[in-house]
């Protein structure tokens, strides 16, 4: 029987597989896979994808145990299906599909307690108690929540732009970032563009836009600033609601995040907050996928 392990981290963006357990270690990254509601079909068949090439780099074609943590997976019917496709691909007989807030959270802080912010295409707040409950805010999807989000923060640009455009916002650096980001060759281009545009393509403009903060654009800051403080704001509510004495450690994950601007001025927030204590460490969500998997091959 192979000793292959395998932990996927599927976010709206990206995909990545991680494979432990064989000669050589094996990693594969493709595009996200973040399941949509009675869609998890498609997702899978990109997450297959990327567990084979893993396999494949680590020398094997199965896996002993396979953990799944997927954007959107918060229904578990959702979560049922993606494993029994998984399973019918014939990379293991074993496989569990979670939330990527639950592997972010096993990776930050195993199984005690604290909280992880996670922004990328979307964003959530989830913390773990002593008890080992788990509870949330946010993560409601570009149309109901999302705050301080890639999506949030391109939207926000895109606004800023047309304000701009229009003369009932300030003039700012943003239009030729965003213009540049989306492959815009207009103003006009670009309103067709973001017409058409997939909450992931518009997530996809945040970077232009923590750019142009990093570089002192008035209007690109105050947009950092709000998703920073959107953040915060669903941390706070989090410790509010849930039993996590303080001060409350916070761990961050999600492409937003591993730097730049909306991180610094997250840091800063907390910071400013005696219950809140940022973990040092950068949070690496699919090493949390593997250790979940790794506990399903103990328990089995």
């Amino acid at each position: 029987m192979t000793d292959l392990i395998v932990g996927v981290d599927v976010g709206g963006s990206k995909t990545l597989a991680q494979v432990e357990g064989g000669e050589s270690p094996g990693r594969s990254t493709g595009p996200g896979a973040a399941i949509r509601p009675g869609r998890a079909l498609a997702s899978g068949a990109i997450i297959v994808d990327v567990i084979r090439r893993a396999l494949r780099d680590a020398g094997g074609r199965e896996a002993r145990a396979v953990v799944i943590g997927v954007a959107g997976g918060g229904r578990p019917e959702d979560r049922r299906e993606l494993e029994r496709y998984v399973r019918s691909e014939g990379l293991t007989s074993t496989v569990r599909a979670t939330t990527d807030g639950e592997i972010a959270l096993t990776a930050a802080f195993g199984e005690q307690p604290g909280v992880v912010v996670i922004a990328g295409t979307g964003s959530i707040v989830l913390g773990r108690t002593a008890d080992g409950a788990i509870h949330r805010q946010g993560g409601y999807g570009w149309q109901m929540g999302d705050d301080g989000s890639g999506y949030a923060i391109g939207r926000a640009a895109l606004r800023a732009v047309g304000e701009a455009h229009d003369g009932r916002g300030p003039a700012t650096a943003l239009e030729p970032a965003v213009l540049d980001a989306s492959h815009s060759a207009s103003f006009e281009k670009l309103v067709r563009w973001s017409v058409e545009a997939s909450p992931a393509e518009i997530a996809a403009l945040a970077p232009a836009a923590t750019a142009a903060a990093e570089a002192g654009d008035a209007t690109a800051r105050t947009i950092v600033d709000h998703a920073a403080e959107a953040l915060v704001d669903l941390v706070v509510a989090l410790v509010e609601h849930a039993p996590i004495p303080p001060p409350v450690s916070v761990a961050f994950a999600g492409g937003m995040l591993t730097a730049g601007a909306v991180r610094a001025a997250l840091d800063a927030r907390i910071a400013r907050d005696d219950r809140l204590r940022r973990l040092a460490e950068d949070v690496e969500p699919v090493l949390g996928a593997v250790a979940l998997a790794r506990m399903l091959v103990t328990a089995g």
